[in-house]
C-alpha cells in the first residue's frame, strides 16, 4: 500500500508538472513569436501595396534596405504626388550622386540647390517646367508634415509624436523662405557679373580685331590698311631702308643695285614732297611706293645681314638725334629773336599816330574825366606798355565786358617813343564812358639812378659789357642760351615800374595791375571786393607743376636765398594782380625790393627779369586768387583746355608766341583779334589784318 501510494503519488506529481509547463510555452509564444509574425506580415503588405501602386518606389525599395523613416516619407508623399511628378523627380536626380532621389526624400538639399535644379529641369522643356512647379508646391505643402522624430523607435498608426509644434513649423518655413531669397539674390548677382564680363570681353575683342599688327614693318602685308596717314609713314620707312641698303650695296660693290635704289629713293622723295597726310599725296605716290617695295625686297634677298643693318640704323639714329638737337637750339634762338621784335605793321601804326599827335594843337591833346584820376571809390587799372595795339586790346576788352564802364579808370604809362602814339590812339578811339590817362615814364623825375637800383645797375659798365659786347655768339645755336636774358624789356623801366605803384599813384588805395599781353573776358569789378586778409598782392598761383616753384627762379645755392625762402614755395603770376597800396606802404614793399635788388647786382641771386624779385618781395604777402580769374600759357602751351579759356576772366599770352606776332598759335589768336578794329583807317594804311 505504501508503494502504491508512492507510485501513485509520483504519477500525480508528473501530471501536475506537465500541466504547469504548458502555460509557460503559451506565454513565451505570445511574448516573442506573435509580434514578430505581426510585423513581418505588415511589412509584406506595405511592400506589396507600394509595388502595385508605384513601380519606381518598389524598384528603389528592392535596391536599398529602407529604414522606417523612408517608409514613413513614402507613405506621406504617396497621396500628394502623381506618378508623372515622381518620374520627373527620379529622371532629374538619377545621375546626381549625392543629389539623388534618396537625398531628395531626406530633404537634405539647400534652397539654392533646389532652385538650380528646378531651373535645369525648366530649361529642358515647357512640360517639365510645369511639372516641376507642381512638385515644388507639393513639396512645400508637405514639409510641415514630413518631420523627423527625436529618437529612433517603432512606429504605430498615429504619427503625432513626430510632428513639430506650429511655432517650430513657422520658424522652419521662415528659414526656408530666407534661404530661397538669398539663393535668388546670389544667382542674380552672378548673372549681373557674368553680363558685365561678357560685355568687357566683347569690347576687348573689338579693339583687338580693329588693331593692325606690324603697322610700321615694310615687310608685312598688314601695313596695307585704312588707318590715317599709313601710306605716308610707310613711304618714309621705305626711304630709311633704301638709304641703309644703298650704303651696304656700295660697300659690297653691287653698284647696279645701289643705283636702282638711289633712283627709287629720288622718286619717292619727289612723290612724298611736303605731304604730312595721305590726303596730300599725289596719285603717283602709290605706284612709287609699290616700285620701291619691289626693289627693297630684292635688296633684302641679296644684302640682308642683321648685324650690318642694325649698325647702319643705329648710326642713322645717332645722326638724326644730333640734327634734332641742333635744330631745337636754332629754333629757340629764332623764336626768342622774333619775340623781342616789333612787326612792321605795329611799328607803322605807332609812327603814324605819333606824327598826327604832335600835329594836334595842345588844347586837343587832353582827355576828359581828369577829376576821376584820383578818386579812390572808382575801379583803377595800371597798364605799362610800349605796344599801341596790345594796349588797345586790353582797354577795349575790359570796357566791353564791364557792367558799369563809367566807373573804370585806366592809367597808362608808356615810354618817350610811344607816348604820342598812345595818346593819339585813345583820343581817336575813346573807351566809351571810362576814363583814361596816358603818362610818359621818362617824365618821372623821382625815378633816377640814385633812387632806383635797377637804373644804377643798367648804367654800369658790367651790365653794358654783358648786354652789348662780351660773349656774343657766332652761331644761331650757340646764342640761344643767353638771348632770353638779353630781351630789351629787361632794360626798360616800364617793366620795373610795377614795384613803384604807390609812388606813381599816391592817392589810390587799391589798383589792378594788367600786362599788355592779356585779354579781359569778364567783368573784373569783383576783384575789388576780394578780401586779401592783410596781404599786399592778390594773384593766381602757378605751382600746379614743379617748375613753377621758387627753386625754378632763384639760386638756392646762395646762402641768402637758402636761408630766407622755401624752394618748394608756390610761385604766382604777374599779369593780373590786385595790389593793396595801403598795406604796401605799411610794409614798405618798395624798400624790400630795393634791398634784394642791391644784393643781386652781380646777378648771383637770380637772372634778369621782374618775376624773381617779385616772388622775393611779396614772399608771405601774396593772397591766392581763384584760378578762373587768370588763365596763363596761351603764348607757349598748345594744350590748354578750351573750357578753361572760355570760363576765365582774363587770358594771358605769356611766353614767346604773342598774339600780334606771326609765330602766335592760331588756335588762341581769335580771343585777341576780336577786340581789334581792323577796319580802322590807321589799321588799313599799315596793312594790319587778321
Amino acid at each position: 500500500m505504501a508503494l502504491k501510494r508512492g507510485s501513485s503519488g509520483l504519477g500525480s506529481q508528473r501530471n501536475r508538472s506537465a500541466g504547469s509547463s504548458f502555460p509557460i510555452v503559451i506565454l513565451i509564444f505570445c511574448s516573442f513569436l506573435a509580434p514578430w509574425i505581426f510585423f513581418v506580415g505588415r511589412g509584406l503588405y506595405t511592400s506589396t501595396s507600394t509595388s502595385i501602386d508605384h513601380n519606381d518606389f518598389s524598384t528603389t525599395s528592392s535596391n536599398q534596405d529602407l529604414d522606417w523613416r523612408q517608409r514613413l516619407a513614402l507613405q506621406q508623399i504617396k497621396p500628394l504626388l502623381t506618378k508623372e511628378v515622381i518620374d520627373v523627380i527620379k529622371a532629374s536626380t538619377d545621375d546626381l550622386g549625392p543629389l539623388s532621389l534618396d537625398s531628395f526624400r531626406k530633404n537634405n538639399l539647400s534652397a539654392s540647390w533646389k532652385f538650380v535644379g528646378q531651373e535645369t529641369v525648366a530649361k529642358k522643356s515647357a512640360v517639365d517646367a510645369k511639372v516641376n512647379k507642381a512638385s515644388q508646391m507639393a513639396a512645400a505643402d508637405s514639409k510641415p508634415e514630413i518631420t523627423r522624430g527625436k529618437h529612433d523607435g517603432p512606429v504605430d498608426g498615429d504619427h503625432s509624436q513626430f510632428l513639430d509644434s506650429p511655432a517650430k513649423l513657422a520658424r522652419r518655413q521662415l528659414r526656408e523662405r530666407k534661404r530661397e531669397k538669398r539663393a535668388a539674390d546670389l544667382v542674380k548677382r552672378d548673372d549681373d557679373v557674368t553680363v558685365k564680363l561678357e560685355n568687357t570681353a566683347i569690347e576687348r575683342s573689338k579693339s583687338v580685331d580693329s588693331s593692325v599688327l606690324g603697322k610700321y614693318s615694310i615687310w608685312r602685308k598688314e601695313n596695307e590698311n585704312d588707318n590715317t596717314d599709313s601710306t605716308v609713314r610707310l613711304m618714309r620707312d621705305q626711304m630709311i631702308m633704301a638709304r641703309v641698303y644703298i650704303s651696304i650695296a656700295t660697300m659690297k660693290k653691287k653698284l647696279d643695285l645701289a643705283h636702282e635704289l638711289q633712283t627709287r629713293l629720288k622718286e619717292s622723295r619727289r612723290a612724298l614732297g611736303d605731304a604730312g597726310t595721305d590726303a596730300d599725296l599725289t596719285h603717283s605716290a602709290h605706284e612709287k611706293m609699290k616700285a620701291m617695295g619691289q626693289v627693297l625686297s630684292k635688296a633684302r634677298e641679296q644684302l640682308y645681314d642683321c648685324k650690318l643693318v642694325t649698325a647702319k640704323l643705329r648710326a642713322m639714329l645717332q645722326s638724326a638725334d644730333e640734327q634734332v638737337r641742333s635744330l631745337k637750339r636754332q629754333s629757340t634762338f629764332l623764336s626768342q629773336l622774333a619775340a623781342k621784335t616789333i612787326p612792321n605793321g605795329i611799328h607803322c601804326l605807332s609812327m603814324r599816330l605819333t606824327i598826327d599827335y604832335y600835329l594836334l594843337p595842345p588844347e586837343k591833346r587832353k582827355f576828359p574825366g581828369s577829376e576821376n584820376l584820383e578818386n579812390p571809390d572808382l575801379f583803377h587799372y595800371a597798364l605799362f606798355s610800349d605796344n599801341v595795339l596790345a594796349a588797345s586790346v586790353v582797354v577795349n576788352s575790359t570796357i566791353v565786358n564791364a557792367k558799369e564802364p563809367e566807373k573804370h579808370v585806366f592809367h597808362l604809362v608808356s615810354d618817350k617813343l610811344n607816348f604820342g602814339a598812345m595818346n593819339m590812339w585813345f583820343l581817336l578811339n575813346p573807351p566809351g564812358k571810362a576814363t583814361i590817362h596816358v603818362e610818359n615814364v621818362d617824365e618821372f623825375k623821382w625815378l633816377n639812378s640814385s633812387y632806383c637800383p635797377v637804373l644804377r645797375q643798367l648804367e654800369s659798365a658790367a651790365m653794358k659789357e654783358y648786354y652789348f659786347k662780351a660773349a656774343h655768339p657766332n652761331t644761331l645755336s650757340a646764342g640761344s642760351s643767353n638771348l632770353k636774358y638779353r630781351n630789351p624789356k629787361y632794360l626798360s623801366m616800364l617793366n620795373h615800374l610795377r614795384f613803384y605803384l604807390p609812388q606813381v599813384y599816391p592817392k589810390l588805395n587799391k589798383i589792378l595791375f594788367l600786362d599788355d599781353d592779356i585779354v579781359v573776358q569778364k567783368d573784373l569789378t569783383g576783384l575789388w571786393s576780394v578780401d586779401l586778409h592783410g596781404k599786399v598782392n592778390g594773384a593766381v598761383e602757378t605751382c600746379g607743376q614743379s617748375f613753377h616753384r621758387f627753386d625754378k627762379y632763384l639760386n638756392f645755392s646762395n646762402p641768402h636765398i637758402a636761408r630766407n625762402f622755401d624752394p618748394n614755395a608756390c610761385g604766382w603770376a604777374y599779369g593780373m594782380n590786385m595790389f593793396d597800396l595801403k598795406e604796401w606802404k605799411k610794409k614798405d614793399i618798395t624798400g624790400i625790393y630795393h634791398k634784394w635788388q642791391n644784393m643781386n647786382e652781380d646777378r648771383v641771386l637770380w637772372k634778369l627779369g621782374t618775376l624773381p624779385p617779385g616772388l622775393i618781395t611779396f614772399y608771405g604777402l601774396t593772397h591766392p586768387l581763384e584760378k578762373s580769374w587768370h588763365v596763363l600759357g596761351l603764348g607757349y602751351n598748345p594744350s590748354i583746355d578750351r573750357s578753361d579759356i572760355e570760363n576765365a576772366a582774363v587770358v594771358h599770352y605769356n611766353g614767346n608766341m604773342k598774339p600780334w606776332l606771326e609765330l602766335a598759335m592760331t588756335k588762341y589768336r581769335s580771343y585777341w583779334t576780336k577786340y581789334i578794329k581792323f577796319d580802322h583807317p590807321y589799321m588799313r594804311s599799315c596793312k594790319l589784318s587778321e
